[in-house]
């Protein structure tokens, strides 16, 4: 068995390439008076087969989509479902005549593994980034410009992770939360997430 100091020192060797690594949640925000006329009609959500996938449960698995946080199953799908899932939450608040499409591409959606989630501390960051635009239900045309968000966060490992399961906040729940919160600002209503922070990941 690995003592302590020489399984740690293995970890921090298998995170080099990610030490000090800045993440950050970003996107320009539009226009609270457009948006304020919108009712989202439908969220589309669209995963690339191009998107590479693995269930490999290492500290830094380099795939497109990552998901362990549901049971064994289509990963597209699941990672698909939950950002639809964090969107239509983010927009609901949307009340306006006009009826609104909202398109997204996922480009990442990299959480951590079990590995990560049981062995380490203050590492760990859910990789979440998407393309979005906004079209009239009705017309099909675009009202808005193709974007890139990026809604990057600190995953909670360890006891903080086994804390947050107790109160029911799993993986999946804070993601849809993040996504939740991006969409609603950057639809020009809520608090501001966006921001930067440094930490050992992907």
């Amino acid at each position: 068995m690995l003592k302590p100091a020489l399984l740690a020192l293995g970890l921090a060797l298998g995170l080099a390439g990610c030490a000090g690594q800045t993440w950050e949640t970003r996107y320009d925000q539009l226009d609270r008076a457009q948006t304020a006329t919108w009712r989202v009609a439908s969220v589309e959500v669209a995963v690339p087969e191009t998107l590479t996938t693995s269930e490999e449960n290492s500290y830094t698995p380099d795939f497109d989509i990552v998901w362990h946080g549901e049971p064994a199953g289509d990963r597209r799908a699941q990672a698909a479902a939950i950002a639809r899932e964090g969107i239509q939450k983010g927009a609901a608040g949307l009340h306006g005549k006009t009826r609104v499409r909202i398109v997204a591409t996922l480009s990442q959606f990299h959480a951590i593994t079990p590995k990560v989630r049981e062995r380490l501390q203050n590492a760990g960051v859910h990789n979440i980034q998407y393309t979005v635009q906004v079209f009239d239900a009705r017309s099909g045309a675009a009202l808005t410009e193709p974007q890139t968000i990026k809604a990057e966060f600190p995953a909670l490992v360890g006891k903080a992770g086994d804390e947050a399961d107790a109160k029911g906040l799993t993986q999946r729940v804070q993601i849809v939360n993040q996504i939740a919160a991006v969409t609603q600002n950057w639809l020009g209503n809520g608090a501001d997430p966006r921001g930067s922070f440094t930490r050992l990941g992907r």
